[in-house]
């Protein structure tokens, strides 16, 4: 049994370390972005932030292209069939190109959605200058995720990390040219980060060519397979949206707080999303192995993969929250040097590190749901969640309290505690467990 379980880490790791690379790099195009553009002031900074949370809130609806596409095609793999999974991991990549050449008609839309934020006029103005950029890049995001979503169902998490690591690094250069070194300023970090994405694109799609080749699988267009792609991943995009919401509800909040509280939630919410994709890395392994154990019709290694990941997930919130703390009072210089920023900083971070274990556990069973195909429930629960959230976050905009203190109390506790409870109530049960090569 000891073997067993020596065996079953070694998969989680083999699978999750490059995944963690991989997820904190995708992440690490907003670190560069915020650092970079922190040093013009904190109007760009709160404008970054505020363009961010529009063109992330689009992306990270549209997850389920890979999070949908993973376990597809692990449960395939599962079952012995490599090409139907390819095949599966291909309707995903033309469902991305569809999606993304319509989301080029929503640039004109770019100004008025960052004004409804309601902040100042010369931070709306930097918002919607990045956010109108920015747009041109989703449709090559989106054949990121699609493509991803394929290689990890087919339990590859290194190419991934190679092409994000290429992409990052491309990303940090060419923002640091074209803001400072030909003066473009916040357009230049939104330029450079769209071509470093463009790059990612043609380089993933080249390698799913590859393998379809391989494999013999034909690569055209299924109008019949790219419906049930979509439809799958309805309950995914309802799952998203309310994480999405919850985040987007939170940046409103704090615009409504002035801009230095904007500012200050731009920072955390930049460390937070790079502390969540690496515990998020374990969740990547989560959807691999479990969606390619129910292929198999092996309920058991589910089970086991299930309670292993979940050892793995506290214990890595635990560590990463003992070095955030350590940082709370240094690590805003590395984003502003704004006095009223840095002052208000190591509050905010002082409470995300103290509820990290709460979210490697639940980043995990997150993942862990996704890959048996348990999308209706974690929809369902996802709206509930953020129904308890919104007004303990609305609690900030009381008279005479620290609103940064209540914001980051109420998403740290509040928010990740309800989602918490109903995972964990969930992963208790067998009703998730559902065996076979479709979901």
């Amino acid at each position: 049994m000891r073997a067993r379980l020596d065996g079953r880490d070694r998969e989680i790791l083999r699978l999750a370390v490059p995944a963690l690379g991989a997820l904190v790099a995708e992440p690490a195009f907003l670190l560069v972005d915020t650092a970079l553009v922190g040093h013009l002031g904190a109007e760009q900074l709160a404008g970054v932030g505020i363009g961010t949370t529009v063109i992330g809130t689009v992306v990270g609806l549209l997850v389920f292209l890979a999070y949908g596409t993973t376990p597809a095609v692990a449960r395939l793999l599962g079952a012995g069939d490599r090409p139907a999974a390819i095949r599966a991991g291909i309707d995903g990549v033309w469902l991305a190109v569809v999606v993304g050449a319509a989301l080029l008609v929503a640039l004109p839309l770019a100004r008025p959605v960052v004004a409804a934020f309601g902040a100042a006029p010369e931070v709306t103005e930097h918002a919607a200058t990045y956010a109108g950029i920015s747009i041109l890049g989703l449709p090559a995001m989106l054949v990121v995720l699609a493509v991803t979503g394929l290689l990890r169902g087919l339990q590859d998490t290194r190419t991934p990390l190679l092409v994000a690591g290429a992409g990052f690094g491309a990303n940090a250069v060419l923002n640091a040219v074209l803001i400072y070194g030909l003066d473009l300023g916040i357009a230049g970090s939104a330029i450079g980060t769209v071509l470093a994405q463009w790059g990612m694109a043609a380089w993933l799609g080249a390698i799913a060519l590859r393998e379809a080749r391989r494999e013999a699988v034909p690569l055209g267009l299924r109008l019949g397979s790219l419906g049930r792609t979509a439809s799958t991943g309805g309950w995914l995009l309802v799952r998203t949206l309310s994480l999405r919401v919850g985040l987007v509800a939170t940046t409103v909040v704090a615009a409504q707080a002035g801009t230095a509280t904007l500012a200050a939630t731009q920072v955390a919410f930049a460390i937070f999303s790079t502390l969540a994709f690496a515990l998020d890395a374990l969740a990547i392994a989560g959807q691999a192995m479990v969606g390619r154990a129910l292929g198999a019709d092996d309920v058991a290694e589910a089970r086991a993969v299930t309670r292993r990941l979940q050892a793995w997930g506290i214990g890595f919130g635990v560590v990463v929250g003992v070095l955030l703390l350590a940082l709370a009072w240094v690590a805003g210089r590395a984003f502003t040097a704004d006095p009223e920023v840095l002052s208000a900083l190591p509050v905010a971070l002082a409470l995300l590190a103290l509820a990290q274990p709460i979210a490697g556990f639940v980043f995990v069973l997150d993942g862990v749901l996704i890959g048996a195909g348990d999308v209706r429930y974690l929809a369902w629960t996802g709206i509930l969640n953020v129904l308890v959230y919104l007004p303990l976050l609305l609690l900030a905009l009381l008279p005479g309290v620290d609103a940064l203190a209540v914001v980051w109390a109420a998403f740290s506790f509040g928010y990740l505690g309800a989602r918490a409870t109903t995972l964990g109530l969930r992963a208790r049960t067998g009703a998730w467990l559902r065996p076979g090569r479709a979901r």
